[in-house]
């Protein structure tokens, strides 16, 4: 599939432009055709207020696995009251589900990575690919320092498997500029990141992690240390 825009200039337009910037401009080439993929991370809670001060009718999804933290749902409450955002949660088709877990196990993650794969795919990917048909482009909290499989990513990419631009506003951040926005602004977090949780995913395939680990050691944590990516964006 070709796209109409060229990647390349929108990556020189919008190279030193800050976050906001880089929505607003976003939201303005790609109008009701963009849509914000929130996991209610850290880093997707700073995009969120970004957009409810930008545009609070901008389209916004989050996928809801059927094995995430509690803590997780209670921040959609909160995030929701908040900035009066309609925040759409996508499930996983049920009959894949069903299929899925009555042929491999309720745990099927932990046998093999390819039983890890299939289950992200099914619960992740699938939902992901129907929520974002017919738009364009989609934003993302991706940054560049949160794993060695995000490192060469840039600001506006072609995304291959789903077919559409991804833009990626808080690239250059560090984890300590996002702490700082979140606090400055007294934006609503996951309670579980003041646990030693810096990425947070479904609940039986996440943990803490210790001192000086990646940000990312603590998802999938039995599997290679490479192996990191759920498939969203490309990885493993």
């Amino acid at each position: 599939m070709e796209t109409p825009y060229n990647i390349e200039l929108l990556n020189q337009q919008w190279a030193n432009l800050s976050a906001e910037q880089i929505i607003t401009n976003a939201l303005d080439l790609f109008a009701d055709k963009i849509t914000f993929a929130t996991s209610l991370g850290a880093e997707d809670q700073v995009i969120t207020r970004m957009l409810s001060k930008i545009d609070k009718s901008a389209q916004i999804i989050t996928l809801d696995t059927g094995r995430v933290f509690p803590e997780t749902y209670d921040l959609l409450h909160r995030t929701v009251n908040r900035y009066g955002l309609q925040i759409k949660a996508c499930f996983p088709e049920r009959e894949q589900v069903e299929e899925m877990v009555n042929t491999k196990g309720i745990n099927l993650f932990y046998e093999s990575i390819e039983n890890r794969k299939l289950c992200c795919h099914v619960r992740k990917i699938v939902p992901l690919r129907r929520a974002l048909s017919g738009t364009e482009a989609w934003l993302t909290g991706l940054r560049s320092e949160q794993s060695v499989t995000r490192t060469e990513l840039k600001i506006v990419e072609w995304d291959a498997g789903n077919g559409l631009i991804k833009i990626n506003p808080l690239l250059e951040w560090s984890e300590e500029m996002v702490w700082d926005y979140i606090k400055t602004h007294d934006i609503p977090y996951n309670k579980l990141h003041d646990q030693g949780f810096p990425s947070i995913g479904c609940q039986p395939c996440t943990r803490a992690i210790e001192k000086g680990e990646d940000l990312r050691a603590g998802r999938w944590w039995w599997e290679m240390p490479n192996s990191k990516e759920c498939g969203l964006h490309g990885g493993k």
